[in-house]
């Protein structure tokens, strides 16, 4: 029996008086990937950054309902440990410009003023950059900045980054949508490995990739969820009219 590590309880997100999210109920289970998808405006984005609180630093943002992280409330805890246990990739790889490829690991420590000795950082790169696949390609030139790498690289810095923090659960928007297909092939691969020692949610818009890498699927339609199941199931046999009209291509 797989343990559930996140759940909602009619969970709402809200800009203002609109409702983005609305009453979303879903259990997530651990060392799982799980793919949400739906057209573009539909809440999937929102909903992620809700999960780690980065939705209430946009100015008049709101929330209700429950978010549960290993059964403990998320909007009880402090903001920052948050943070920690649950990283966040964004769509654009984003290494900071100016640090170099070491300081970029690092960077969640220094940001929150956590002194951690040398050979301790050492450590935390050597072990981020491997778990993200990229300390081979990068081992020799850990002082150059970030940014000399390419988009791929600098995508799997992301991940190192986040992973650096020990999260219990990571989060990738759209990880691969500004990657090429080589680049997008290594994510993929790496998602995989990543899932033995975190839970991963992804937001994609590309059906196959959801279909290649998760194992389960949230279909999001109008900040509502549809569908949540097995992903073989709902891209073979959906349940919803709805799940079924979006895969088909019928809607986008």
């Amino acid at each position: 029996m797989e343990s559930t590590i996140l759940k909602t309880i009619n969970f709402n997100a809200y800009f203002g008086e609109n409702r983005v999210v609305k009453e979303v109920n879903i259990e997530i289970p651990k060392n799982n990937v799980i793919a949400v998808m739906g057209p573009s405006g539909c809440g999937k984005t929102t909903f992620l950054r809700c999960i780690n609180r980065m939705h209430e630093l946009i100015e008049g943002t709101s929330t209700s309902g429950t978010m549960l992280l290993n059964n403990e409330d998320i909007y009880s805890m402090h903001p920052i440990l948050v943070r920690h246990k649950i990283g966040m990739v964004f769509q654009r790889p984003n290494p900071f410009p100016n640090l170099s490829i070491y300081d970029n690991v690092i960077a969640g420590y220094k940001l929150n003023g956590m002194k951690i000795s040398k050979p301790d950082r050492d450590a935390i790169v050597e072990h981020s950059l491997q778990k993200a696949s990229l300390w081979n390609e990068v081992k020799e030139s850990l002082n150059k900045k970030g940014t000399f790498l390419s988009g791929g690289q600098q995508q799997r810095l992301c991940i190192a980054r986040a992973i650096a923090m020990e999260p219990d659960v990571l989060l990738l928007d759209e990880p691969t949508s500004a990657l090429d297909p080589i680049s997008t092939s290594s994510i993929e691969v790496l998602m995989q490995e990543l899932k033995k020692n975190y839970t991963l949610v992804v937001v994609t818009h590309n059906m196959q990739q959801a279909a290649r890498v998760s194992d389960k699927t949230a279909f999001f339609y109008l900040g509502e969820l549809i569908e949540y199941d097995i992903t073989k199931n709902m891209f073979t046999n959906p349940k919803d009219t709805r799940t079924q009209n979006y895969i088909t291509g019928r809607f986008s």
